[in-house]
């Protein structure tokens, strides 16, 4: 039997660039199941899609609407019941002046078709990009940097290093990084924290939202969780074995940051202060020590002083990512910095952050205690530099985008060059 359209009933529905749902029409009620005041302001069209066929084929579907001026496919939508439903969808763009600000979709049911024959097959870069999702693993950079800056200042400091010992310890370290961000997705999620934030910024803000895209279930997340979480803790153990009880101390404390960020009863992220504090120390002084003391068998003061940049730009990704997630944040108890100070007073603090990483470079430089070739390191505040302009200019709308994007290479920059004025 041939697939036919039924005219009646029509879902509208209307997003703005993000998928914000803004408007649901009495159609849409009627197909997927939703009363209005359940969706509109507080749920992104993603609700009503497969998560696979968002990463693999919402993007593209959007694309050729915008280059088009509509898109129309069959597909499988997903109603409140968790029922799929065989539907043809146009989806064209939405101007206003001229500036594309959202998108319209008009959605009717269609018969004689089986909704599971209409879902779109995963490619296997979707499948990969599904994993990247869940783990958010283009965010292992705030572990790769410290690392490196670790091992290069115990390479000037005492003229070593051990390929092994090192590679022990960036898994390991990637092993509870991994562990720490699946745990936070989990308990975002139970605590409800997810569901209150529909403001934040993909890729930035907001957690993976891997559950609620059913790319994962809650218990299988938690599992992942946990197994890099043991098998992190074992790594740590070897190179405790290894190289001196010292280094079980800093190993069970990153574990416990990573894991109580977001985990109750600690809570750190809803604790004024103590979630960025957590941060700053779990990617800055505890890593960089860690790295340092597998490599030489001590801790040294330039390589505390060291981490603090490193330490201090982690901390200003996590700041500048709270600022979309206000409202969420506040709704849902997740007390942080941003919350507790409100945006407007939250700024100077972002600025504080990133003037005393560059300030830290240019003493240490100037004063011998790091390597004069550490004035590179500098360069990664053009970034920075950036950052604070749209921070400034944008600390409440979604062009603030561009200073996450540019924290998050300042951090990057300036810790790969740091790392190679301590190795060189």
């Amino acid at each position: 039997m041939q697939a036919t359209v039924r005219n009646e009933p029509a879902s509208v529905i209307t997003c703005d660039i993000e998928g914000r749902i803004e408007t649901f029409n009495e159609g849409a009620r009627e197909i997927f199941g939703y009363q209005p005041d359940e969706v509109v302001g507080r749920r992104r069209v993603s609700l009503f899609s497969d998560g696979l066929t968002v990463l693999g084929h919402v993007p593209r579907w959007l694309d050729r609407a915008v280059k088009d001026g509509a898109f129309e496919t069959d597909t499988a939508f997903r109603r409140k019941d968790g029922s799929l439903v065989a539907a043809r969808i146009r989806i064209t763009p939405i101007r206003k002046g001229g500036v594309h600000v959202g998108y319209c979709g008009v959605t009717r049911l269609l018969d004689g078709v089986a909704p599971a024959a209409l879902v779109p097959p995963p490619s296997l870069g979707t499948r990969l990009m599904r994993w990247l999702v869940v783990t958010r693993a283009p965010f292992l950079t705030a572990t790769i940097v410290p690392v490196l800056v670790g091992a290069a200042v115990a390479y000037r400091e005492a003229g070593v290093f051990s390929g092994l010992l090192f590679a022990l310890t960036l898994v390991g370290a990637l092993l509870v990084h991994l562990g720490t961000n699946m745990a936070n997705d989990y308990f975002d999620w139970t605590s409800g924290a997810d569901a209150a934030n529909v403001d934040y910024v993909v890729p930035f803000s907001g957690g993976s939202r891997s559950i609620e895209l059913g790319l994962i279930t809650p218990p299988r997340l938690r599992r992942l969780a946990l197994a890099c979480f043991g098998l992190g803790a074992a790594i740590g153990l070897t190179l405790t074995w290894l190289r001196g009880w010292p280094l079980l101390a800093i190993g069970v404390l990153g574990v416990f940051l990573g894991y109580a960020y977001t985990a109750p009863p600690v809570r750190l992220c809803a604790r004024k202060g103590l979630g960025e504090l957590a941060v700053g120390l779990g990617f800055g002084p505890l890593v960089v020590a860690g790295t340092y003391l597998v490599q030489t068998g001590r801790v040294s003061a330039v390589a505390i002083v060291a981490s603090l940049p490193v330490a201090l730009l982690v901390t200003a990704i996590l700041y500048i990512n709270e600022f979309p997630d206000h409202d969420g944040d506040k709704a849902s108890g997740k007390n942080n910095l941003v919350v507790v100070l409100g945006r407007a007073r939250a700024i100077r603090y972002y600025l504080i952050l990133l003037a005393l990483a560059y300030a830290i470079i240019a003493a240490g430089a100037a004063t011998g205690l790091f390597p004069r070739w550490s004035f590179v390191a500098l360069a990664g505040g053009l970034f920075a530099w950036r950052a604070a302009r749209v921070t400034v200019a944008h600390f409440a709308d979604r062009q603030l985008r561009a200073a996450q994007a540019n924290t998050i290479a300042a951090h990057l920059v300036t810790g790969l060059l740091l790392a190679v004025a301590f190795a060189t």
